[in-house]
């Protein structure tokens, strides 16, 4: 009996996006004019800036008197991913060191201990540990880009919100939404923010101020989104979505006794950290800091967190290689998308890409304009869920776009890390929201429908702040 296989679409890896995308690129110099803007250096709260000069466009030959031809064939596809990495080699050295750095963080245990830490401190005012959890994650989310650390927190959490009276996606939505939400109002998150501006030519973060305060008052109506849904679920249980679900779980989710000790070591190892990132933040504020002078930083913290940790000499090295290793997919995908770029200015065709954009969206305003980049980058964040890939692939046309339209180039960036975060919550591509809901054993209907009108508030919230970014 012959069965029929059912097709089934299944998205590219990120890579073979990356490689794909080089390709059309190099079709696209043979087909496109090759054209270039005037520049000029301007200065800026952050220093001074290349832009282009809009109406300077002019086309050019493709092969010039001198024999240069500017259509990239096979041998400048091949080489692109290399010249990529070598074009990104700053931000992916960074992403390197800031890997090696978190890793050491994650073996003192110090976090976890932390946050246990105050679960136990709460007892008896158990609703506190929601608003409290979501700022921690929250901070940690907004600050260095915490993501994937988050899942033990999950495991943890489960039994703790069954006995206090809600569901599972009570826990789900504090462990998720607290970071997810800080992630995408980002501060000094070196996956997104950091990179994108490294990526867009941006230095000192310039309106870090301003990514203060959306935090706050995003992280504050995320907060009092949850803490009345946990508190309909505590009056009423059979009203949770996931009620008959979690039954069984409450079977499955046993407490953890293990030893949850906050130890003088775990105190300074985290003492060390919350004094690292201010000190980043006051570099960043006062001295325009780039990724040089934030990786030097981030190196030190690592090195005194594993000696205050307890890690020897060798275990503080062998940490950093496992946290290079692991962050090395994200660095090398930054360095292929690179490679795009790298295509396309070879050939050219970046300031005719620009300059027929910025006729598109001529006169149209800043705020249309921000809204059509928000959309633009929201459908991207589907194919490229990765906030640092997407900054890669997406601020080499937007930043100058900015520019083009006279509007202030770190909306480019505010757009990027509100659109890929915001997307990734409702996406079924976005591997740490489906990690998060198959550990609750929690299905994509049941949080879709939970989600959405919160989701419709924080995404207009969201565009908002964009418009405002651009402003500024």
């Amino acid at each position: 009996m012959n069965e029929k296989k059912k097709f089934k679409f299944a998205l590219p890896h990120v890579y073979t996006l990356a490689f794909v995308l080089i390709i059309v690129f190099a079709i696209m110099t043979w087909i496109l004019p090759s054209g270039q803007f005037q520049r000029e250096l301007i200065d800026t709260p952050a220093g001074e800036r290349e832009v282009a000069i809009s109406g300077t466009y002019k086309v050019i030959e493709k092969i010039s008197n001198d024999g240069t031809d500017l259509r990239q064939g096979l041998l400048e596809i091949l080489m692109a991913p290399t010249r990529g990495i070598q074009a990104a080699a700053d931000v992916v050295a960074f992403i390197l060191l800031i890997g090696g750095t978190f890793q050491i963080l994650t073996k003192t245990n110090a976090m976890n201990m932390g946050i246990r830490r105050v679960i136990r401190k709460l007892q008896g005012k158990e609703v506190l540990l929601i608003p409290i959890v979501m700022l921690l994650l929250g901070i940690g989310g907004t600050t260095f880009g915490m993501s994937e650390e988050v899942i033990p927190f999950y495991i943890m959490l489960i039994p703790i919100f069954f006995a206090m009276g809600y569901d599972s996606m009570t826990t789900f939505m504090v462990v998720f939404l607290g970071p997810q939400i800080g992630y995408a109002a980002s501060t000094t998150n070196p996956f997104n923010v950091l990179i994108a501006q490294g990526v867009a030519g941006i230095q000192g973060n310039p309106q870090l101020i301003y990514r203060f305060i959306w935090w706050i008052i995003m992280m504050a109506i995320s907060i009092i989104f949850v803490m009345r849904y946990a508190a309909k679920v505590h009056k009423n249980p059979a009203c949770s979505i996931t009620y008959q679900d979690d039954q069984l779980k409450k079977h499955e989710f046993a407490m953890d006794e293990e030893n949850t000790e906050f130890t003088l070591r775990h105190k300074l190892v985290l003492g060390i950290f919350a004094l690292g990132m201010g000190t980043i933040v006051f570099g960043i504020l006062k001295y325009h800091w780039y990724m040089d002078e934030i990786s030097a930083i981030f190196l030190v913290m690592g090195i005194l967190m594993g000696i205050a940790g307890g890690l020897k000499e060798k275990e503080i090295a062998e940490e950093f290689v496992t946290g290079v290793k692991d962050l090395a997919f994200a660095a090398v995908v930054v360095g292929v998308c690179r490679g795009i770029l790298v295509v396309a200015e070879s050939g050219m065709i970046i300031d005719t890409i620009l300059n027929s954009l910025s006729n598109s969206l001529a006169n149209i305003g800043s705020v249309a304009f921000t809204t059509v980049m928000y959309l633009v980058q929201s459908l991207l964040s589907i194919l490229v869920p990765s906030s640092s890939a997407l900054a890669s692939l997406t601020m080499p046309i937007m930043a100058p776009l900015c520019d083009l339209q006279g509007v202030n180039p770190e909306a480019s960036v505010t757009v990027m890390q509100f659109a890929n975060q915001l997307t990734n919550m409702i996406s079924p591509t976005a591997g740490m929201t489906v990690a998060g809901l198959a550990v609750c054993k929690i299905s994509f209907g049941q949080w879709w429908k939970t989600i959405w009108k919160f989701f419709i508030v924080i995404t207009i919230l969201a565009m908002v702040f964009c418009a405002i970014s651009a402003q500024l």
